[in-house]
């Protein structure tokens, strides 16, 4: 950056600007629909209300545990978990220089269902509860979560080493996602054959990616998990810009390239892995959000990281809070709207790369 007598350019400056007005704004958004999402539902309870239960002015008995109780957590679950998949989007894409690079475009996220499958049926760490709302329950949320961030390591191995060998373009790896989601997918499958009535409704159950399960002692582990991601990712803002603008020229600035794509990879499946393990398998977030983001601020990673978790908390809050309007009183899983929204997306991501 140059100074011209001692300043700062005035376009730079208009150029920080404008990114920095778009995050506020989604931060802005994001918080209005946390408000709204906690209000709406079988019970409606003005926003209002709401602010002042948030607030510690306990209003109404009633209203207080539906807040705490069920709401609250769902809704910090829902950003929670739309900013970890986000932000992991936005990093394969650019490690692995691939526009299609996401946990479950490439197979990450299946593999974590498998192993938490694993889990659940072999280790014993999935129970049934009488309640709807909490119908399976991971009584050992540590020995799920490492279960199933091992297979996700596994296949973040295979997919580091197929784009060593065959290079990373997005047919490459897309054919890669498929047969590692078609290859766990049997694996689950096989599990669930050999199950018995009630592991096999628990894997069923928890397969629908749902945030409504989580309760406060998972969403404290998320939070701490996608909290620290957040902040090794933004430590590494410029590696990934200089990554973006090709390997040799990455290596060129002095960026060891294969230990921050390796880190990064790593990284990225231990967040799929807890996503995953405590709250299903929720597809596409990954993969729509850096798109929509880079259509706004660019491909900036000092902005599009940010910019990305904004969205990606803000594109899961609105689908959960939708799942829970449409058919209401009933409840659809929240990964069924994220596919609707995600599948003609990667349709379209796909048509735009092969004319290219």
């Amino acid at each position: 950056m140059h100074l011209y007598n001692g300043e700062i350019p005035a376009d730079y400056l208009g150029y920080v600007r404008r990114k920095s007005i778009y995050i506020l704004g989604g931060v802005i958004l994001l918080f209005l629909m946390f408000i709204y999402s906690i209000s709406v539902g079988a019970v409606s309870i003005p926003p209002y209300e709401v602010l002042k239960t948030l607030m510690g002015q306990n209003v109404s008995t009633k209203w207080d545990a539906i807040i705490w109780n069920i709401r609250l957590p769902q809704a910090l679950a829902a950003i929670v978990a739309g900013i970890g998949l986000s932000i992991t989007g936005v990093v394969m894409q650019s490690i692995l220089r691939n526009p299609l690079g996401s946990p479950f475009t490439l197979g990450i996220s299946n593999a974590g269902a498998f192993g938490a499958a694993v889990s659940v049926i072999i280790l014993g760490t999935g129970k049934m509860q009488s309640t709807v709302a909490n119908a399976v329950t991971i009584n050992n949320p540590y020995l799920t979560t490492m279960t199933a961030f091992f297979f996700c390591l596994l296949a973040t191995g295979i997919i580091l080493i197929i784009s060593r060998i065959r290079g990373s373009s997005p047919e490459v790896m897309v054919l890669a996602g498929v047969a590692l989601s078609s290859l766990f997918t049997a694996g689950t499958m096989f599990l669930q054959y050999f199950a018995d009535d009630t592991q096999l409704a628990a894997v069923v159950f928890w397969t629908f990616g749902d945030v409504g399960r989580a309760n406060w002692n998972e969403l404290a582990i998320m939070t701490g998990i996608v909290l620290l991601a957040i902040l090794f990712f933004a430590i590494n803002r410029w590696n990934y810009n200089a990554i973006d603008a090709g390997d040799e020229t990455a290596k060129g600035l002095g960026v060891d390239v294969e230990k921050i794509r390796l880190i990064g990879m790593v990284v990225a499946a231990l967040v799929s892995a807890v996503i995953v393990a405590f709250l299903g398998v929720i597809g596409f977030v990954g993969l729509i959000c850096p798109h929509m983001v880079r259509r706004l601020i660019g491909d900036d990673q000092r902005y599009l990281i940010p910019g990305s978790a904004v969205m990606g908390g803000l594109l899961l809050l609105i689908s959960d809070t939708a799942a829970r309007l449409i058919i209401a009183p009933y409840v659809l899983p929240v990964s069924v709207l994220t596919a609707f929204m995600g599948a003609p997306t990667f349709i379209y991501l796909l048509i735009r790369g092969y004319q290219r």
